[in-house]
């Protein structure tokens, strides 16, 4: 590996360049997994509420450095000091909510039982992978950046955590990985439990290490689908939880459209949030015809004379290519706003696309990563089932439907669950709360793990994995698998749930 260029991350106002990182060497990569892999056994065999103890002092470290933070990813986004006030409160919410769940030891699974009724007894508990690679995303550089949802159920779960900073945010990845470092020292984790590594050959080199044992991705289909390749190439394959963008699609009833002036506004609201830049962005809506849907759009959005700031260069030029290649595809444009100011403008737009055109490999089914929707109007509903088995897997969708009893909300609901994730009624995808029931993923090519999730209590199962012990004597067991259960864990016995020693 011969390092590159060093790598900078600028203001997408002006375009000027803000943050340099030299990229990480062989050397220091090999020195950082070997960090890892020495403190990859201490987190294991820590108990839960040790490491809930870990995070919670991380957590108070970021909230006490709010000030410099929020400035320094306000200047390297431009994302707006309210909103990363927004995404910062939450980041601090989710490192706790992660350590809460590690506490709680549910994620353990941990099972009591006997082979067939008999003796030998049989024990399953869910034990951490080792070392996990983290690729955070561009458009959340706290909520899935160096201490985000990836990095902190890791943690949580027990293992050590590789971070490749983004490019996009240089600043903010630095000075995070400082005071999580110094917080988890200063907690009594083990040095090596989070590293961080610059550059783009660095992170190819990372997902190819011999001692990694998972990566988490979040950002674009392509990015996703190179390190999964990379993953799958290795003489021994590691899993990749990818969660990448696509068009996720809003269904209105010919009930729900007695809304129509609702879902117009919520939609600009929605798609136009954070300049365009979030994964679960609606990018596709069926509405009946007749309904004026796109008209409605196009003029709420010039009421609103959104001026969108992109991350990065590369996600404004993606914003112009993707409005011409819908364009290519059969939609043409109601409006198009913006684009040519200084920095990394790029235009905001609504496109009406015939909704013949809308099926399986058209353009208008990959994802615009800004600004951007395209309506389509049906003539029967009879139709949308037909339009719903082209799509391809999503994180979430939207369902408008009338009040009280709505026949074909029922019958695309089955259909539209199939595609998705995360199933929406009456509201909007854009975001995801935080919650234990959360699932934000789905079928592919939305995430390379349908089962998984990289929100929620169970984001913490994708870094462990089962094992069972047959016939063992309880003081040879570790603790989390002692029937005595000394971290006072849920566990199962005979099919019962308790928390006391199971003998």
């Amino acid at each position: 590996m011969t390092p590159t260029s060093p790598e900078t991350s600028h203001d997408p106002r002006t375009g000027l360049p803000t943050t340099t990182a030299r990229p990480t060497s062989r050397a220091e990569l090999e020195r950082t997994m070997a960090r890892a892999v020495a403190a990859a056994p201490t987190l294991s065999r820590a108990a839960p509420r040790d490491r809930a103890r870990w995070l919670h002092t991380v957590a108070d470290a970021v909230e006490g450095a709010r000030g410099d933070l929020v400035r320094l990813a306000d200047w390297e986004t431009a994302l707006g000091t309210t909103r990363l006030q927004g995404e910062l409160t939450r980041t601090v919410a989710q490192i706790r909510f992660y350590a809460d769940e590690a506490a709680a030891g549910y994620f353990l699974r941990v099972e009591h039982d006997t082979a067939d009724g008999q003796t030998p007894s049989l024990t399953r508990v869910n034990v951490p992978l080792g070392p996990v690679a983290v690729f955070g995303a561009s458009n959340f550089p706290f909520a899935f950046g160096v201490l985000g949802h990836d990095a902190a159920s890791a943690l949580a779960a027990g293992c050590p955590v590789v971070v490749k900073a983004h490019p996009a945010h240089l600043g903010v990845s630095g000075k995070l990985f400082g005071l999580a470092r110094a917080a988890l020292a200063a907690a009594g984790a083990p040095d090596g439990a989070l590293g961080i590594v610059h550059g783009f050959e660095t992170g190819v080199e990372l997902v190819k290490h011999t001692d990694l044992a998972a990566v988490a991705f979040t950002g674009s289909q392509t990015g996703g689908m190179a390190l999964w390749r990379l993953a799958n190439e290795r003489p021994v394959v590691i899993p990749v939880f990818a969660e990448m963008g696509t068009v996720n699609p809003v269904v209105v009833t010919p009930l729900g459209a007695t809304r129509i002036e609702e879902v117009a506004r919520g939609l600009v609201a929605s798609f136009t949030l954070g300049h365009g830049q979030y994964c679960t962005k609606p990018g596709l809506v069926l509405a009946p015809k007749g309904s004026g849907l796109a008209a409605r759009v196009a003029g709420e959005l010039e009421r609103l004379a959104p001026e969108p700031v992109m991350l990065t260069r590369r996600i404004a030029d993606g914003v112009r290519s993707g409005v011409e290649a819908m364009r290519d595809a059969g939609a043409t444009v109601a409006v198009q706003l913006g684009g040519d100011g200084p920095g990394w403008s790029a235009p905001a737009a609504v496109l009406e696309a015939p909704l013949a055109e809308v099926r399986a490999g058209s353009r208008l089914l990959e994802e615009v990563f800004g600004a951007v929707v395209a309506v389509a109007e049906y003539d029967a509903p009879e139709q949308v089932l037909a339009t719903l088995t082209q799509l391809p897997g999503a994180l979430a969708a939207t369902l408008f439907a009338g009040p009280g009893e709505d026949p074909w909300a029922v019958r695309w609901l089955e259909t539209l669950s199939g595609k998705v994730g995360r199933v929406v009624l009456d509201d909007w995808t854009t975001g995801a709360p935080l919650a234990r029931a959360q699932q934000h993923g789905g079928p592919w090519p939305s995430t390379t793990q349908p089962t998984a999730t990289s929100i929620g209590a169970r984001a913490l199962e994708r870094f462990v994995r089962p094992v069972a012990f047959q016939g063992f004597r309880d003081e040879l067991l570790p603790p989390v698998a002692r029937r005595s259960n000394p971290w006072s864990i849920p566990c199962r016995v005979g099919g019962d749930w308790i928390r006391a020693g199971a003998s």
